[in-house]
């Protein structure tokens, strides 16, 4: 907990200077209108996580261990082969997450109040329903105990995921060359923004969190807007 609060407080920080050194775009909302609530969320579905769940993901891991839960449980594979198998199936796992959230439509009832954010910047990155959230621990319950993942790789994983949530949503610049670069392997802003598009085959588009892989993998991916980043119309219709 306080290892994925001080890498939370670190990284918010240091995204949030550097929206305010360098922003993508120019926001149409005044940053403390937006911060306040979307703040408020995280630390609401924080408090509601730790009520319905006493157990974190990471200690579920460990729970699951002790009961040789899973498939890497029984078999005997060198530790950081597990580790990096795990990561990337965890990243799958929230990759596929994210499309049923908008495929289904009781899903998509409680997704699109992050798509309801009228700008794009890191705190769109911790905007999430209270149910989603606790949907989302439930997936990662359901893929720890059958896969067996370990504490290690939950950890590192949970860590990853907030920080990446944060600064892949972020009103950062960079480079073309430089986005163009790292979108090989991983989302960047640019890439995961145009998932905030108000059109359909945009906001159905994009939906990885860590690894672009997937989005390319499964024919989701799309390079740009077309109104362009600086143009483009960021909110949500009914899809």
């Amino acid at each position: 907990m306080l290892i994925r609060m001080g890498f939370f407080v670190g990284v918010l920080g240091l995204v949030s200077s550097w929206e305010l050194l360098k922003p993508r775009r120019k926001l149409t909302q005044k940053k403390l209108a937006r911060w306040l609530p979307n703040l408020g969320v995280v630390t609401f579905n924080t408090v509601l996580l730790r009520f319905i769940f006493p157990m974190s993901a990471v200690g579920f891991a460990l729970t699951a261990r002790e009961n040789n839960w899973g498939i890497f449980n029984q078999l005997r594979v060198p530790l950081p082969w597990v580790l990096l198998i795990s990561l990337i199936l965890l990243d799958l796992t929230i990759y596929l997450q994210h499309v049923s959230f908008h495929l289904l439509p009781v899903f998509w009832h409680f997704h699109k109040m992050h798509h309801a954010d009228l700008d794009i910047d890191v705190t769109t990155g911790v905007r999430f329903h209270p149910v989603e959230i606790l949907i989302s621990m439930g997936f990662k319950f359901a893929i720890i105990a059958l896969l067996g993942i370990p504490t290690l790789a939950v950890l590192i994983f949970e860590v990853v995921l907030n920080a990446m949530s944060m600064f892949t949503h972020a009103n950062i610049y960079m480079k073309p060359l430089v986005d163009r670069y790292l979108r090989w392997m991983f989302v960047t802003p640019d890439m995961h923004r145009i998932h905030h598009s108000v059109f359909s085959e945009e906001t159905n588009s994009n939906y990885g969190f860590h690894l672009s892989l997937w989005d390319r993998l499964f024919k989701t991916y799309k390079e740009q807007p077309k109104d362009g980043h600086l143009n483009m119309v960021v909110g949500w219709r009914e899809l």
